[in-house]
């Protein structure tokens, strides 16, 4: 509204979840409440929230709410639409956010709707690959393809996390004037290398002098955690035969955990389940480099982070990780199908410490220019063009 600050309001699915789409939009409300932007976050869940943003989150209790199959620590919350359409009409926002897709970003698209709101969004996941890699079923696959077209086209602004998404994007259908690329951040002051401890080990039956390999992040077949399943016993004897001892370090948990660890029974691979805040950043320091096999992520919150703890990262050819890290320099880009590229880059790496820890420092120093500063001023400069377009609108100009 003329006369005073852009107002947003934010919807989310998840918040108190542990991914990046939750730890994104923790630092969206963390960072508007520090440049005194007003934005208040609006989720459904029985989960405890985090103190997000100084209070402004909004958490209406769930009408009906279960655990997700597969993933005991998420949930799927069915909220009370009626309740947060009310509560937009009361706060009057002058634009609405939605960050998912699922039943809270429905009620504030329909709130956005019904109110005549501009509502922009953000193309965090992408579901209709994962239907397609979980179900192996093209009807279903098509069905979330079209449900994705139909929730986004009313949209005045699309954010996509990664180049290659937008492409995605207008493939589906979307028109390209409304695709904007999210520019690319997080909080890199919480992920450093200056939080390595080796004792973080203790306790969790790692050797401190072996060279960790970690993952982290959801545990299912869509990360591509098949692969690593598959040639990690090789890779373990590839440096072995150089003397080195290689450990795999999986944090997270999933659907495909349970089979995962029954599969490298009697490796070197520890299973940390979720961990969180300043331990998670310290056991990112503490490792030595970071695999990320997934082809269906859009941007991969995890692989900054791990650079910004001067870890090198390996990803795949597709996706969006590869455009947050440079190949050869901070770590390397291989065939998402390729079980000989990947071992033999996992134990070069793992065999040469001069190696990785210049290809760290590269990614440190990469990772400095991907604060979360930019990339919500960024995000605020879109709301309050949306919101411009809106007055504009209204007064006929």
């Amino acid at each position: 509204m003329a006369g005073r600050a852009t107002k947003v309001m934010l919807f989310t699915d998840t918040l108190a979840d542990v991914n990046g789409v939750s730890r994104f939009i923790q630092d969206v409300a963390v960072r508007a409440h520090e440049t005194g932007r007003d934005l208040e976050v609006v989720t459904s869940t029985r989960l405890e929230c985090p103190e997000a943003g100084a209070g402004a989150v909004r958490n209406f209790a769930p009408v009906l709410a279960r655990a997700m199959p597969g993933y005991a620590n998420l949930e799927l919350a069915l909220p009370p639409a009626f309740s947060m359409v009310r509560a937009v009409r009361e706060a009057r926002p002058d634009v609405i956010h939605i960050s998912t897709p699922g039943p809270v970003g429905i009620a504030g698209w329909v709130a956005g709707w019904r109110l005549k709101i501009p509502v922009v969004g953000v193309y965090h996941t992408d579901f209709p690959v994962y239907v397609d890699t979980l179900l192996d079923d093209r009807a279903l696959t098509e069905m979330a393809g079209w449900y994705m077209r139909a929730f986004y086209r009313r949209f005045s602004v699309v954010f996509t996390r990664s180049a290659e998404y937008a492409r995605t994007l207008e493939a589906f259908g979307m028109d390209p004037a409304k695709l904007v690329r999210l520019r690319p951040g997080f909080d890199n002051r919480a992920f450093h290398p200056r939080f390595r401890d080796e004792s973080v080990w203790d306790g969790l039956g790692v050797v401190r002098a072996s060279v960790k390999v970690i993952f982290c992040g959801r545990i299912s077949e869509e990360k591509g955690l098949k692969l690593v399943t598959d040639i990690w016993e090789r890779v373990e004897a590839r440096c072995a035969e150089r003397g080195v001892i290689a450990e795999l370090v999986i944090v997270g948990d999933g659907p495909y955990r349970e089979e995962m660890a029954r599969a490298l029974k009697g490796r070197r691979a520890h299973f940390l389940g979720f961990r969180y805040g300043r331990e998670l950043s310290t056991i990112y320091a503490s490792s030595d480099l970071f695999v990320f096999p997934s082809t269906t992520d859009t941007l991969g919150q995890v692989v900054m982070e791990a650079q910004g703890c001067s870890l090198p990262v390996l990803v795949t050819d597709r996706g969006g990780p590869r455009e947050v890290m440079t190949d050869g320099v901070t770590g390397y880009v291989l065939p998402a199908n390729d079980h000989e590229r990947w071992i033999e880059a996992i134990a070069a790496l793992a065999c040469d410490a001069d190696r990785r820890r210049g290809m760290g420092a590269a990614a440190r120093e990469l990772m400095e220019s991907h604060g979360i500063e930019a990339s919500f001023d960024h995000f605020w400069e879109v709301h309050e063009a949306v919101e411009g377009g809106a007055e504009s609108a209204r007064a006929g100009k």
